[in-house]
């Protein structure tokens, strides 16, 4: 009997729990599922009969090293800051271990003592990070093995609401965790456009910079993610003139949170004054920027309320967070939209083409959300082919060799999580 031990049951855990489940059934595994919240996860687990819930803090190792102990693979959905204590306890107690986020610096400090103990850890196997690399790879790998040179890779995801579920000015509800909502963007860009090294600092990010249009038919405007640039390597396309990976939103959502970067409510780190008392107060620095197209959202936001400010509020960013939790929440029957095109221009022979390949999956319910399904099902397939030996790779890895990406794209596809490619 082998057992799964995950981490973390959020707004992202949902459908990676109930593949999980069927998994343990099928094969008389078991899962336990370690969180600070009984209540929700009690009602995420309800009817599933060989998961086992644990109270547990990641945070404390007397609740957090047993668990490891007992694990035969260990998933983290945890806040991306806490996954190094998974982590650490995972190679003390030489576990193999899955997470959806970025590899940050402290994990890549792990890399060497993780070969050493011969384990897999397999960080960005989500949604973006994770479904992007996986399908982003498989086209280049196809177009290169024919000869094909790239020249241009623009990688686009985000995660929307449905057009039937889209009765806000901000065209947005908050479908995965609301503290990444809020801090979006805040390290800046970087990427390479027509052989030049572009970086966006955090107050420029969100000002308007170009639209893509899916495989439906849909416009959305895009921002640059993160650093672009770090994964030219990885992709095998240094001789690309263009690189760029961007995170897609409704226009009005660009213009309008620009200015709310711009007043400084998204700081987490400078403490609200003590003279502060309401949010009216507290969004004075937003003022400047009220214009006839903005004033909608920031009143649809409750930005202008005097109302008290929230009590465990110790910063902007709490404030503006406790607003979009409010303003922002998917109703129960919502459907929330998750949109990817990867956008290539490439040289075969004496002719060049544009690739352009898209995914599109809606939600069924503000439980059954697209992101949901996105983030943890690549999670649960890796699971599974890991514990029946599929996988075999050691050391610190993303999903980008056909070793990982091929199988895991194709149950996915059986799962409805399909791209659509055209070739002009």
């Amino acid at each position: 009997m082998k057992n799964i031990v995950l981490f973390g049951a959020g707004k992202s855990a949902t459908c990676l729990i109930e593949y999980l489940s069927r998994i343990c059934l099928e094969n008389q595994w078991a899962l336990y599922v370690a969180d600070n919240n009984p209540e929700a996860l009690k009602r995420k687990l309800a009817g599933q009969t060989c998961v086992r819930f644990v109270q547990a803090n990641a945070q404390n190792n007397v609740e957090l090293d047993p668990l490891i102990e007992k694990a035969d693979l260990v998933i983290s959905l945890l806040p991306p800051g806490l996954h190094v204590l998974v982590a650490r306890s995972c190679l003390n107690k030489s576990k193999n271990l899955l997470t959806a986020s970025y590899i940050d610096e402290n994990i890549r400090l792990l890399q060497q003592e993780i070969e050493n103990r011969g384990l897999l850890f397999l960080g960005e196997m989500g949604l973006d990070p994770g479904i992007d690399h996986m399908s982003a790879m498989s086209i280049v790998d196809r177009i290169q093995a024919e000869g094909g040179k790239i020249s241009s890779f623009r990688s686009h995801t985000g995660g929307l609401v449905a057009p039937e579920s889209d009765d806000n000015p901000w065209h947005y509800k908050i479908s995965w965790n609301p503290r990444n909502v809020v801090r979006a963007g805040a390290t800046g860009a970087v990427f390479k456009e027509n052989n030049q090294i572009r970086r966006v600092p955090y107050q420029h990010l969100f000002e308007y910079s170009g639209t893509v249009i899916d495989g439906l038919g849909g416009s959305y405007a895009w921002y640059p993610n993160r650093d672009s640039l770090e994964y030219i390597s990885v992709y095998g396309l240094e001789e690309a003139h263009t690189f760029l990976r961007t995170t897609l939103r409704h226009p009005d959502f660009c213009r309008a949170w620009k200015d709310i970067v711009a007043a400084k409510l998204t700081d987490e780190v400078q403490p609200i004054a003590r003279s502060v008392k309401t949010i009216n107060e507290w969004s004075t620095s937003i003022r400047r920027y009220i214009n006839d197209f903005n004033k909608p959202l920031f009143d649809f936001l409750g930005l202008f309320e005097d109302v008290p400010l929230p009590a465990d509020s110790l910063t902007s960013a709490d404030v503006l967070q406790f607003l979009i939790e409010s303003k922002w929440k998917m109703k129960e029957q919502d459907k929330d939209l998750i949109i990817m095109v990867h956008e290539l221009v490439y040289t075969l022979g004496q002719k060049k083409y544009s690739l352009k390949s898209s995914l599109s999956v809606k939600g069924e319910n503000s439980t059954q959300t697209a992101m949901a399904k996105t983030v943890g099902l690549p999670l649960g397939i890796a699971a599974r082919l890991i514990l029946e030996n599929k996988i075999s790779l050691h050391g610190l890895h993303i999903p980008v060799r056909p070793e990982i990406y091929r199988p895991v794209l194709k149950e996915l596809e059986s799962l409805e999580i399909r791209f659509h490619e055209t070739v002009s």
